[in-house]
């Protein structure tokens, strides 16, 4: 009886951290991969929280009956809105950039996560989308840019420093 109350809990916990990881209200799109599959195609819409003129959309698989998403993911990022220099002078400009958005693929610590990284040489920022857990010998990445021409945040004639 004490084993299939832990089995119960643990249905339980699964259950509502399966039930969390759908929560977030920026679904954009959610295509099934077929009639004789429980996998679908989920497309979200993600705002860079620094740069709210940026949207990424990701496209990723879900496995509703698994206990894991599988690690491929593609990103596309565009400028949507302004990007002001005061936005790009508040931004991590080092090499490994930061982490704008990260989101749970399985209960197993497996993770999507998007780091920003500032292309100061071209006035670009860099989108790169990666599983944390290696996949079939790979860990599973994808990369789109954000060119800054055209926004109030290019520098005519030259670029600014990088921080290392």
């Amino acid at each position: 009886m004490k084993g299939l109350k832990s089995v119960t809990k643990l249905s339980l916990a699964v259950s509502v951290l399966l039930g969390l990881s759908a929560c977030g209200g920026d679904d954009v799109g959610k295509i099934s991969l077929g009639m004789f599959t429980t996998k679908d195609v989920i497309i979200d819409a993600k705002h860079d929280p620094k740069i709210p003129g940026v949207t990424c959309h990701i496209s990723r698989i879900e496995a509703n009956l698994s206990l894991a998403d599988p690690s491929d993911m593609s990103i596309s990022c565009r400028q949507t809105g302004p990007i002001t220099a005061a936005e790009i002078a508040n931004i991590d400009k080092s090499k490994n950039g930061e982490i704008v958005f990260k989101q749970s693929l399985s209960v197993l610590f497996k993770t999507l996560k998007v780091r920003r990284i500032y292309d100061a040489d071209n006035q670009t920022l860099l989108y790169l989308s990666y599983s944390t857990k290696e996949t079939n010998g790979s860990h599973k990445h994808a990369l789109s840019t954000v060119p800054l021409y055209g926004t109030a945040a290019w520098i005519k004639g030259g670029v600014p420093k990088r921080d290392n």
